[in-house]
């Protein structure tokens, strides 16, 4: 679309002929999909999907994630001018990118949530596109590991954090954030071996075989070397990233419910994900920014970015092939 049609364009989120290309909507007005692209439910010819999950019913401390989907959303509106910066080519040009809206959930059941979680994702994979999910707070991913898993197998998993998520708990009914992946790696549906945890820096009594690069190390050795050692650990495996925004330094992403200092620079973590183009990424998402916690909207901004790459990081495999 050109620059010109944008006065005659209006909520590209519903008008848009083609899922392709970049926009130029104004970012104060319209309708709020993520990047401008179009809302729909129909998935053919869609490449890719992004999909919110607004659930925040498993955190241990301050909810509020449960905004965190439209808020990305709307910071997202000030992306989709022009190709992420440093890929060299336009993922918005290349792949038919749509948002599929958010998971719809009975949030009085709770119980029924991992289920609806999964069935949801289910329905994308089986019709062929890949996903990007905007959190909701970590347990969400979960389930969309085991809807992973029943198509691709056990996965390799690069995890940006400020916490392992590795509380042993063995109860697989309890809904917990903190938890997720100590019950990924139990099951199955993670391959350990084969998975990495970036910016960790809390205390973690058992890794379960997981490398983890600490936000100590990644400041003193740099994100050239903290790649090296992803691409060794993953290999040519399928892999799901998960971006929990408190990897990020407080400075950076205030707004999340479990905030610790001495995390990640912005510069650092976008260093890193535009570094690993060429793995196997299959799906990710960001997820854990709340709201409530930052006036400025800093977070979700951040949060948008993460998006932004990892549908660049997405499509850098699949274009080469």
């Amino acid at each position: 679309m050109a620059l010109e049609d944008a006065k005659t364009q209006v909520d590209q989120a519903f008008t848009r002929n083609s899922l392709r290309g970049l926009s130029y909507e104004n970012a104060f007005g319209g309708a709020t999909s993520f990047l401008r692209r179009r809302y729909t439910k129909d998935l053919t010819g869609v490449d890719l999907v992004v999909t919110g999950v607004p659930f925040d019913q498993s955190v241990t401390h301050r909810p509020g994630t449960r905004f965190g989907p439209r808020a990305i959303r709307e910071a997202s509106c000030l992306q989709p001018y022009d190709p992420p910066y440093g890929w060299g080519y336009d993922p918005l040009g290349q792949f038919s990118i749509v948002d599929y809206g958010d998971l719809a959930f009975d949030y009085a059941r709770v119980s029924d949530f991992p289920e609806a979680v999964r069935q949801h994702f289910r329905t994308i994979l089986a019709a062929g596109p890949g996903t990007v999910m905007l959190g909701g707070d970590h347990y969400c991913t979960l389930p969309i590991l085991q809807a992973y898993a029943e198509k691709f197998g056990p996965l390799s998993v690069i995890q940006f954090d400020a916490h392992s998520d590795l509380w042993a708990d063995d109860d697989m009914s309890r809904i917990d954030h903190g938890t997720f992946m100590y019950k990924a790696v139990k099951s199955g549906i993670v391959d350990a071996s084969r998975s990495v945890q970036i910016g960790i820096r809390t205390e973690c009594d058992d890794y379960l075989g997981m490398e983890y690069i600490d936000a100590r190390r990644v400041h003193e050795e740099g994100p050239a070397a903290v790649v090296a050692r992803v691409r060794e650990v993953v290999g040519d495996h399928p892999v799901y990233l998960t971006f929990d925004i408190d990897a990020l330094d407080p400075a950076y992403a205030p707004g999340t419910g479990t905030p610790v200092w001495g995390g990640l620079h912005s510069w650092q973590a976008a260093a890193i994900l535009r570094d690993l183009a060429g793995i196997n990424l299959v799906g990710g998402d960001v997820v854990e920014v709340s709201p409530p916690y930052d006036t400025t909207g800093a977070t979700a901004v951040a949060g948008a970015h993460v998006a932004m790459e990892l549908i660049a990081l997405w499509g850098w495999t699949r274009r080469q092939g």
